[in-house]
């Protein structure tokens, strides 16, 4: 059979996956934006105006039509990448993501890079040495890491690298210095200093998502190491890895030729989650270091009451969640066929 008779049922079967999950989604963003105790007409025209304005701006967001009439609207409006209208910039709420989610691409997928490079042969290193001190060391450093609040080590690596020895640079995505001379081309600051010719400029945007970056890819590497151990001893358990032992197969041989591309189909949804949860989960460290990304524009948001910049940028967040599960899906049949019989 050819690869693309394999995974065509797989893409039709994600296809489905996706229109329907994403139906939920709308309904669910829909269903908060209704329930929150926030009146977004009192979010516009504020708490002293007159009962006429009032009535006014709500005939005008559409807040005085039957639910299911909104609910159309807002898919419409979706669809035609119209997330509404921030009550605070006054800016279509997409333009303001689009202008701050590089910012979050770019700590989240440095993290991951970090969180992969570390974990996965952490992990596989544990279950190598089970039970034995380097993998009650591992396991340690990731149950460390996953239960530690990401903001308390955050604060505790500012005051010490930045404020104490002065290694890094401090909150924000770059210096003041080099804020207004770097051309913003693609929106990912590593790759606009570059563009600009400016090594000075990149080193200081270096030691600003230096910290961050492997603080929230620490946090991905504990989950992936743990995950990857635990994945690896069952493995290891299975009678095709003694038969390579007995064949006088090297250790490293078993572990990364034998066993661990039979775990490839698990660890990457894992890994392709722990990147969605980093996209997300970045509110607090972007907090912490000032970093102008999705996570402090929601927090912002849900601080002011602007509810369609809360729920445009939960939205964008639940999407990406979905994109990444269904990719990791079709993935499979590419590195299993077997999942496609």
């Amino acid at each position: 059979m050819s690869s693309l008779a394999r995974v065509l049922p797989v893409l039709l079967s994600t296809a489905f996956g996706l229109v329907s999950t994403l139906a939920g989604l709308l309904l669910v963003t829909f269903v908060i934006g209704r329930v929150m105790p926030i009146d977004p007409v009192v979010a516009v025209v504020g708490d002293k105006a007159s009962a006429q304005t009032y009535a006014a701006a709500r005939e005008q967001l559409g807040l005085d039509q039957p639910l299911y009439v909104q609910f159309g609207r807002y898919i419409a409006g979706v669809a035609r990448g119209d997330l509404g209208t921030s009550t605070v910039s006054n800016r279509p709420v997409a333009e303001d993501i689009a202008r701050v989610f590089p910012a979050t691409i770019e700590l989240a997928t440095l993290g991951i890079l970090i969180g992969v490079a570390f974990g996965v042969p952490l992990g596989v290193y544990a279950a190598h040495r089970l039970n034995q001190w380097p993998d009650h060391l591992i396991r340690f450093l990731a149950l460390f890491g996953f239960s530690t609040p990401v903001f308390w080590l955050g604060l505790l690596g500012l005051l010490v690298f930045y404020s104490w020895l002065g290694w890094i640079g401090g909150p924000g995505r770059i210096g003041i210095a080099y804020r207004f001379t770097v051309p913003p081309r693609t929106g990912f600051m590593l790759v606009d200093t570059l563009l600009a010719g400016r090594p000075d400029a990149f080193r200081n945007a270096l030691s600003h998502i230096v910290l961050p970056a492997t603080l929230i890819g620490y946090y991905a590497m504990a989950y992936i190491a743990r995950m990857t151990r635990g994945f690896m001893i069952e493995e290891l358990s299975k009678e095709y890895v003694t038969t390579a032992r007995i064949k006088g197969a090297s250790e490293a041989r078993v572990m990364w030729l034998h066993a661990f591309p039979n775990i490839l189909v698990p660890l990457i949804t894992v890994i392709a989650l722990s990147y969605g949860l980093l996209l997300e989960g970045t509110v607090l460290i972007e907090t912490v270091f000032s970093w102008p990304g999705l996570g402090l524009y929601i927090t912002n948001g849900l601080f002011t009451a602007d509810m369609p910049a809360v729920l445009g940028g939960t939205l964008v967040v639940g999407l990406i969640f979905v994109i990444l599960n269904k990719a990791s899906e079709i993935s499979y049949a590419f590195l299993d066929p077997r999942t496609t019989r």
